[in-house]
């Protein structure tokens, strides 16, 4: 097994929920223009015509990918202090994590039904059961297991690409009604019915999420979210940015028939750019936290019910069964989108810091920790 590094606990758990508030409420950026299309999960690409398309599609490339990316190379680095908690207690692995995986699972399930059609936590939980039992391994096979599962995920990306280049790449047929005026149960039916289409993304990113788990696994052992780790931040950052924003110009730029690689192939460079970034900027302020960096903190402390929730209030303002917004204020985009996204951002970061002033653990943190200890009350 590789060597772990040793860093100050506070700053080095400081820096990760930092850099997980990031990822969740950008992902939230990735998402947002999906609640607030009359078409919903059918709006895949954006208008790219006038000044409002094009400024549109910017925004859309800002997030789209990357910050999946981060939240996976997160959960390899939450994977790997789970690991190291083990250990420290001679307790067996994967052991219990294999019950935590399986309650991620669960609750990934009851958010895909009850809420969106794109969770992420199926596929992490399926990701995390098989690299519980590769993260204690030695270096050479978690290697292999990185190139292996690097490999089989540029063949699908290819090969998806190379469908949509050929117009063979089955098309979907956009349904405004199920989203404008449809209620919350025909959404929960067209999940269930539906569920080959909307879990394709789950089941294809399985061999880029075994990748950045353990790639997320090997940064916290080498110091990436350590005071003294700068030098390898800044190799992150000129890699991520330097090979990774301008391939993601071009990709961009290239349209939808190449959107798998804008999405799955080149976000993940810039991801460990952003892995490079935050820490940096972190470990280079001075005094007291101010109010952006308390609630970037806060959310990513309360991750688990942020997702949720954010993705539930957008739900609420953005389809028929709510508020309607998607509809009302189409003709606002993309202007009205990104006002709903910040504030949706905000008031997590608000509601996020006001939590944990009462409370330990946000909500869902709490009723999955009570459902994760419950098996085991009065073992050792």
């Amino acid at each position: 097994m590789s060597a772990v590094r040793t860093e100050r606990p506070t700053r080095r758990i400081a820096a990760i929920d930092v850099v997980r508030g990031v990822a969740i409420l950008g992902t939230l950026g990735t998402n947002i223009w999906i609640f607030t299309h009359p078409s919903g999960p059918f709006s895949l690409f954006p208008d790219t015509t006038g000044v409002a398309g094009a400024v549109e599609t910017g925004l859309r490339a800002v997030a789209n990918g990357k910050f999946l990316a981060l939240l996976t190379l997160l959960f390899g680095v939450g994977l790997e202090l789970q690991y190291r908690s083990a250990v420290r207690r001679g307790m067996r692995w994967p052991g219990r994590y294999l019950w935590r995986a399986a309650l991620l699972f669960v609750e990934g399930l009851l958010h895909y039904v009850l809420v969106f059609e794109y969770d992420v936590l199926m596929s992490y939980a399926v990701t995390s059961m098989l690299v519980a039992y590769l993260i204690g391994r030695s270096d050479r096979a978690q290697r292999s297991w990185m190139v292996a599962a690097g490999a089989l995920h540029v063949l699908l990306v290819a090969a998806g690409t190379a469908g949509q280049l050929t117009d063979s790449w089955p098309q979907t047929n956009p349904s405004t009604a199920l989203y404008t005026s449809g209620s919350w149960l025909d959404q929960v039916h067209a999940r269930l019915t539906d569920w080959a289409q909307f879990r394709a993304e789950a089941m294809f990113i399985l061999p880029m999420s075994v990748l950045l788990f353990l790639a997320g696994a090997r940064l916290l052992r080498a110091g990436a979210f350590a005071a003294d780790g700068q030098p390898l931040r800044n190799r992150l950052m000129a890699w991520g940015f330097g090979l990774g924003l301008p391939l993601n110009a071009l990709t961009t730029a290239a349209g939808p028939d190449w959107a798998l690689v804008d999405r799955y192939l080149v976000p993940p460079v810039v991801a460990i750019g952003l892995l490079g970034l935050v820490p940096t900027i972190l470990f280079g302020l001075r005094g007291d936290p101010g109010p952006l960096h308390r609630g970037l903190t806060s959310v990513g402390r309360t991750a688990l019910s942020c997702y949720v929730f954010q993705n539930l209030v957008a739900s609420i303002v953005c389809y028929g069964w709510g508020f309607g917004l998607a509809a009302r204020f189409d003709e606002f985009r993309p202007w009205w989108v990104f006002g709903l996204w910040a504030a949706i951002c905000a008031t997590f970061m608000v509601l996020a810091t006001w939590w944990l002033r009462h409370f330990e653990r946000g909500p869902l943190e709490a009723a999955w920790n009570w459902a994760y200890q419950r098996p085991f009350r009065g073992r050792s």
